[in-house]
């Protein structure tokens, strides 16, 4: 039996090798979530030195692949047995190899939930291409929360071809059709749009990033307007209490921000998975 027989015939070998996949992405999203706000950052530097007219300054090159991951304590740099998802991190028992500094939980965590997602994607959509587009989705969702967490950004990098391929997808009707896609990006940007712009208007100051608006049109390009409803309820339920139980704690103020992208995209999530069922329920109460 050939490798693709196997994976199309054998629903527990998917499923396992999506897995293995999953911890493999989780790694590179790793990279990516640490490495793609340090890019963007370093791009608007130079542009902010073009548009006063000085020489841009001359940078080692930095992207996702250069330089090599190093330790950030000593900058003992990784090597690939040192790289290897979860297990190389339990062999060192979460200790750089060369100065012993403790190495963030958030490693291994990411790619423990790149891997779960993954499998679980994997279970619900079966062998298929559709399967694919979702696994595509959930990796974005996954590296826009951690990035927004660390920096409340939301990079056009993900959001915007992210956008663009849900809409391709949905030109054969993958998750919805595509007139349903189209009316779900426009409504996903506006509706924060508008509460954005409302707010400033009323208070003078910016209630959300743009980032937020670009995230619900991804959405709404996905899955459709019709679960836009869901996911904005969802969102705006989490993020009140995390928002309010930090004010009681005083781990925030009142005028702290707080990233709403990590809500968007859990509530987008749910969505991809129970959106339907959800909706029906949701209906059929009236």
């Amino acid at each position: 039996m050939s490798f693709i027989s196997l994976l199309h015939n054998t629903p527990s070998f998917f499923i396992t090798f999506i897995i293995i996949i999953g911890l493999m992405v989780g790694s590179f999203l790793n990279v990516l979530i640490y490495r793609l706000p340090k890019m963007m950052e370093q791009g608007w530097r130079q542009q902010c030195a073009e548009l006063r007219g000085e020489s841009a300054e001359i940078l080692p090159t930095f992207n996702i692949a250069t330089p090599r991951s190093i330790c950030f304590h000593c900058g003992h740099k990784i090597t690939i047995l040192e790289n290897i998802p979860i297990l190389s991190y339990l062999a060192l028992r979460g200790r750089c190899s060369r100065c012993h500094h403790p190495i963030s939980l958030r490693y291994p965590i990411v790619e423990m939930l790149t891997s779960i997602m993954s499998g679980f994607t994997a279970w619900y959509f079966g062998y298929s291409l559709i399967t694919i587009a979702a696994l595509i989705f959930v990796w974005a969702m996954i590296a826009l929360t951690f990035i927004d967490l660390d920096t409340q950004l939301l990079p056009d990098d993900i959001t915007l071809p992210l956008l663009w391929i849900g809409l391709l997808i949905n030109l054969n009707n993958g998750f919805t059709d595509i007139h349903s896609a189209v009316i779900g990006a426009m409504v996903g940007y506006l509706s924060l749009w508008s509460i954005y712009w409302c707010f400033k208007l009323a208070t003078g100051k910016e209630g959300m990033g743009h980032g937020d608006f670009k995230l619900l049109a991804v959405t709404g390009g996905w899955l459709g307007w019709n679960m836009l409803p869901l996911v904005i309820l969802f969102s705006s339920f989490v993020g009140a209490i995390v928002g309010v139980s930090l004010i009681l704690t005083a781990k925030h103020d009142k005028d702290s921000l707080i990233p709403f992208g990590p809500y968007l995209a859990g509530g987008s999530l749910i969505a991809l998975f129970w959106g339907e069922e959800l909706n029906n329920t949701y209906l059929g109460l009236f």
